[in-house]
């Protein structure tokens, strides 16, 4: 089936394949049309998308931090209540010593259990102030999650709007253009595509307008235009590029006015150049 797409799109004449293009460059067009609807709407519903992923990841992270300040006061709570304990123990203990030195070794036993007490309620109020700030930034974060989540809502509701009533209209016009591309030889195809993706209006393939051309508006020669009328050889525009077609064969009349982005004049000439002609 390829072969004889192939065969017969080389069979085509220089009329057929400039109608052909011509055809597939109003669809390809028309899709980027669509695509201009939709705008930074699919750009914004990404970006939003990552940044809520971030926030979650980010709540997450920070109420794991919270849990372990939680443990750690708990912890030290918990330290608190051995050292008391050990205090208690050891002030019993001075109450029945036989010597000085056993007294003097409780009594810094006790300084020592006091001294961790101290240390441990010191660690309390660090944890607990880290506690509160780490709060404080879920619940920032939170707010803002719920923010960016109501902004995603209303994009992807925007964006969803506008891709179902264009949705069968975009894949219609792909449908076709995939048709219309098995009726072109591929060597002219890659030409025009290359061509289409250098312009920064999407323009392959332009008829002549008012003597110049379609796509950068630059004069062409009667000698040039009297060539694209005869349709015998596919001929470039030698400023910008562009295929050339006549406005006739593109079925535009002098009264038709088509909308298209300008593009400054290049003054630097290039050479011409016969993408292929019918023999």
């Amino acid at each position: 089936m390829a072969k004889e797409a192939k065969k017969d799109s080389q069979e085509l004449t220089v009329e057929q394949k400039l109608k052909a293009l011509f055809q597939l460059q109003t669809m390809l067009s028309k899709i980027d049309e669509i695509k201009t609807l939709r705008g930074e709407l699919p750009l914004e519903v990404q970006d939003l998308e990552d940044e809520i992923a971030g926030l979650s990841t980010r709540i997450d992270r920070i109420k794991a931090e919270v849990s372990e300040l939680k443990s750690s006061i708990a912890g030290k709570k918990v330290e608190i209540e051995t050292a008391k304990a050990s205090v208690a123990k050891y002030k019993d203990q001075q109450d029945n010593v036989r010597n000085n030195r056993e007294y003097d070794f409780l009594s810094k036993e006790i300084e020592f259990q006091t001294l961790e007490i101290e240390l441990c309620e010191k660690r309390i109020k660090e944890f607990a102030a880290q506690e509160e700030e780490k709060s404080q930034e879920v619940a920032e974060s939170a707010t803002a999650l719920e923010e960016r989540q109501k902004d995603l809502d209303v994009k992807k509701s925007e964006l969803d709007e506008i891709i179902s009533e264009t949705k069968q209209e975009e894949e219609k016009l792909r449908d076709k253009a995939k048709e219309l591309e098995t009726k072109i030889e591929p060597r002219l195809l890659q030409s025009f595509k290359r061509i289409r993706k250098n312009s920064r209006n999407g323009l392959g393939i332009v008829y002549v307008q008012r003597d110049a051309c379609g796509g950068c508006f630059n004069k062409i020669p009667p000698q040039r235009q009297l060539d694209i009328r005869s349709r015998k050889k596919i001929i470039v525009c030698e400023y910008c590029g562009r295929i050339m077609i006549d406005p006739e064969l593109a079925g535009i009349t002098p009264e038709q006015k088509v909308e298209v982005v300008k593009e400054k004049p290049v003054r630097a000439k290039r050479k011409i150049v016969h993408i292929g002609s019918d023999n």
